[in-house]
């Protein structure tokens, strides 16, 4: 009985060994293969980079030696003139040309107002003078303030024919000389309207501009199937630049415009001072001339 015991022990120990060994080869077989397959992958990794290396190094023949690949700045005012289609060429010219007459209107009419507040201080010697003819010396050529004692002093000069007779002596002088402030008025507003135009269009011709610009570049989006953010921006960005450039048109026009609004009102109250204190000037020295010859 112990005979087969130890016979039946030993064959069991043999059969659990023969099981163990055929379950544990294929583990082993596959650490050892990817062992080897790592070995064989580090020594291939230098190789590869040993060939991939004068690839990288290599110069890209596409740019000539010596020259560095240009850079397109999408962003820019000069790419827009340069690469922009004829709507957005055609819409900084006419921004362009707005811009250039506001800034010449601005700039004479300036130039024109503190030649006239001159002149107001000069016009004060007038009254110093002994008569109204005596104070024409004292104007310059050219002055508002001339203008106006010259339409005076000839209205009451020449009031003689059969149709003005019928009109007296006051409301002949009264005329001249306010038709004289009102072409001093005339002149002084020129080129306000043109100042008022382009600060109430400039903005959406700019966007106009953009609009356009934006629409483009969708259309060349939707060609080529590409919406990344890189080729989104540039387009974009170029056609916001035309709202920038409108509203940098219509602000100093606007600000021009009330500047200059807000002087001739000033130049005005002067001039129409200075012709109702001429009428009444004018008025009397003619009434005091008509009583002597009688």
């Amino acid at each position: 009985m112990k005979t087969r015991a130890k016979v039946s022990t030993f064959l069991a120990a043999i059969l659990f060994a023969l099981t163990a060994t055929m379950t544990t080869a294929p583990v082993f077989a596959q650490e050892a293969s990817a062992s080897a397959a790592t070995t064989e992958a580090a020594a291939a990794a230098p190789a590869s980079a040993e060939a991939t290396a004068p690839a990288a190094a290599a110069p890209d023949a596409s740019v000539p030696a010596g020259e560095a690949p240009e850079v397109v700045d999408q962003y820019s005012l000069a790419h827009l003139i340069k690469h922009g289609t004829l709507v957005d060429q055609a819409t900084l010219a006419i921004m362009l040309i707005m811009s250039m007459f506001s800034w010449y209107i601005l700039i004479t009419k300036i130039i024109d107002l503190a030649k006239l507040s001159n002149q107001a201080k000069e016009a004060r010697k007038f009254w110093k003078a002994a008569n109204v003819a005596a104070g024409l010396s004292v104007l310059k050529e050219g002055s508002p303030y001339r203008f106006i004692a010259d339409s005076g002093l000839s209205a009451s000069e020449h009031h003689e024919g059969a149709l003005l007779e019928q009109i007296d002596l006051n409301s002949w002088v009264t005329m001249s000389i306010q038709r004289s402030v009102d072409k001093v008025q005339s002149r002084l507003g020129e080129g306000l309207t043109f100042l008022a135009t382009v600060g109430s269009t400039a903005p959406f011709i700019g966007l106009f501009g953009t609009v356009m610009g934006i629409y483009h570049a969708l259309v060349a989006i939707g060609s080529t199937g590409n919406s990344s953010i890189d080729k989104v921006a540039g387009p974009v960005g170029s056609a916001l630049i035309m709202t920038a450039i409108g509203l940098g048109v219509a602000v100093p026009a606007v600000l021009g415009y009330n500047y200059l609004l807000r002087r001739n009102k000033s130049a005005m109250e002067d001039i129409n001072a200075f012709g109702a204190d001429l009428h009444s000037v004018v008025l009397s020295g003619a009434m005091n001339k008509a009583n002597s010859n009688k």
